[in-house]
């Protein structure tokens, strides 16, 4: 009898122990940490892994995550500086980096990051413009950051973003902003305009005093070479006369009827092209006048000769007091 009993009593102590060691032992899972409480009062935090407390004067008080998380913080109408109402709509990301803290310092942690954020935004938000509410969604991003995380450094969390989600101005000031946008894009397009058209012109501008230059120089370069050629002529036409006059003081008659002839001829082509004239008359005296012509070279063969000479037609001119008298057989 006594071993039965004995027998019962080691079973009943093995059991016990086996319990005990059952609720000692503790598995913290990865991302999470638990604070430990003797008779209600916190002792210590248990990390991932294996941790071991005492099932008789210990428990476990609570299980904290210590992953970031995702809080919303729902949407609320704000009043600006400027007296206008905007609907804002933010999010909060919060990460627990003391558990103790976290767990005692606050009753509801998430209930309170919420408040605390909504109350901010209204702050941040009622003190700018709404053009600076709409247009500087960033500066309100950091605002809120810097604010709430310094809020709630107490509680044992980091706060490490806070987004505003979305800003909705009333119907009537969104209809205005966007015809306020339609005229500032006609302006834009308006200016660009006028910017072109101002390029243009003065492209055009540019063009044409480019082409007047131009033209200038070519006017300039024809007249030089009309004056080149007009002094070319006039030394052609010095060099024929004197050739003619040597002509003439050597007796050499053909080369005096060429020259008299090619002015002659010259004279009547200018006659010819005249746009007033119809009709062109030819003096039928045209061989008697290269006949003086010959009288003349004849003359200045005569000249030469020192006031007497042979005459080519057999008689014996004789000069006297500027007249030539001649003695026909």
């Amino acid at each position: 009898m006594n071993e039965e009993a004995f027998v019962y009593f080691v079973g009943a102590l093995v059991g016990l122990a086996v319990l005990v060691i059952f609720r000692a032992i503790k598995f913290v899972q990865q991302g999470q940490e638990w604070t430990v409480e003797r008779f209600g009062k916190y002792v210590r935090t248990l990390k991932p892994g294996l941790g071991v407390i005492n099932p008789v004067f210990e428990r476990i008080g609570r299980k904290m995550s210590m992953m970031e998380d995702v809080l919303d913080v729902p949407r609320q109408d704000v009043i600006t500086k400027d007296n206008a109402m905007v609907s804002a709509d933010a999010i909060t990301f919060i990460q627990v980096i003391d558990a103790a803290r976290a767990a005692y310092e606050v009753q509801n942690l998430p209930q309170a990051v919420t408040n605390l954020a909504l109350t901010n935004v209204r702050t941040v938000i009622g003190s700018m413009d709404l053009d600076e509410v709409l247009s500087k969604r960033d500066e309100i991003n950091e605002k809120l950051l810097k604010v709430v995380d310094a809020a709630t450094q107490p509680w044992g969390i980091k706060v490490t973003r806070i987004e505003i989600k979305d800003l909705s101005p009333p119907a009537d000031i969104t209809q205005a902003m966007a015809q306020q946008m339609k005229a500032e894009r006609l302006r834009r397009a308006e200016v660009l305009t006028a910017d072109g058209e101002k390029q243009a012109a003065i492209l055009r501008a540019e063009g044409q005093k480019q082409s007047a230059i131009l033209e200038a120089e070519g006017r300039k370069e024809a007249a030089f070479r009309d004056a080149e050629a007009r002094e070319r002529a006039a030394e052609a036409e010095a060099r024929a006369t004197d050739m003619v006059s040597k002509a003439i003081a050597e007796g050499n008659v053909q080369a005096i009827n060429y020259f008299v002839a090619q002015k002659y001829v010259d004279a009547f082509k200018a006659l010819a092209t005249a746009p007033n004239q119809k009709f062109v008359v030819v003096p039928m005296e045209t061989a008697g006048l290269l006949g003086s012509i010959s009288g003349i070279g004849e003359l200045s063969k005569v000249l030469q000769g020192g006031g007497s000479a042979t005459g080519a037609r057999g008689g014996d001119p004789h000069i006297m007091g500027g007249s030539v008298p001649t003695t026909r057989g």
